[in-house]
C-alpha cells in the first residue's frame, strides 16, 4: 500500500507518495497518468520521509539551494532509472539538453548512438517532480519544450532558480 501526503507549493497541491520508507513519487496535481496512485493510499502526514520531502521543498521554493536529498525510491526500468540518475545529477541553475542526455546514455552503454526521444519519453515518465530535476532538460534551441507540470510550471521552476529562459 502507497501512503500520501499533500504539500501546499507554489506551483500547486503536490502529492507526495511513499512505500512507507522512501519517496517514490511527487507528483503536481492532475498527474494521474502516473501508475504510482491506486486509490488504496493511506493518508499520513508522519512519516520521516514525507518530513523530509517538505523540508527539501521548504528550502527550494524558499529559495535555498537544499544540502540534503529525501530517501528516493522510484519504479521504473533500467533504462529510466539510468535517465533519472543522469537527471538528479543536472546541478541547480544549469539546464542540459535532451541530447546531452542520450550522448551521456550512449557513452555509459557503450553505444555509439542513443535516441534523444527515447531520453525524453524517460524524461516524461520521471515520477519525482522537482527532487529529480526534469525541468532542467531543455531544446536543443535552448526552448522550453515538454514537462508533464505544465510549461508554465517548468518556467516557473527555471526562473526560481534564476535560469534565463529563452523566450
Amino acid at each position: 500500500m502507497n501512503c500520501i501526503c499533500r504539500y501546499e507549493s507554489p506551483v500547486g497541491t503536490l502529492t507526495m507518495v511513499s512505500d512507507g520508507d522512501a519517496l517514490s513519487a511527487l507528483l503536481f496535481e492532475g498527474q494521474d497518468r502516473f501508475p504510482y496512485l491506486t486509490g488504496t493510499e493511506e493518508v499520513r502526514q508522519s512519516l520521516p520521509v514525507f518530513r523530509d520531502t517538505a523540508v527539501w521543498l521548504d528550502t527550494y521554493f524558499y529559495g535555498g539551494i537544499p544540502d540534503f536529498t529525501p530517501t528516493l525510491r522510484p519504479k521504473g526500468t533500467p533504462f529510466r532509472l539510468a535517465v533519472w540518475e543522469l537527471l538528479s545529477a543536472i546541478p541547480y541553475g544549469r539546464t542540459v539538453t535532451y541530447g546531452d542526455i542520450a550522448r551521456q546514455i550512449a557513452r555509459h552503454r557503450g553505444v555509439g548512438r542513443m535516441s534523444a526521444q527515447a531520453v525524453g519519453g524517460a524524461v516524461g515518465s520521471n515520477p519525482i517532480s522537482i527532487i529529480v530535476p526534469c525541468h532542467r532538460v531543455i531544446g536543443a534551441d535552448g526552448s522550453l519544450i515538454g514537462y508533464g507540470g505544465g510549461l508554465d510550471r517548468k518556467r516557473f521552476l527555471l526562473e526560481l532558480e534564476g535560469i534565463e529562459i529563452k523566450k
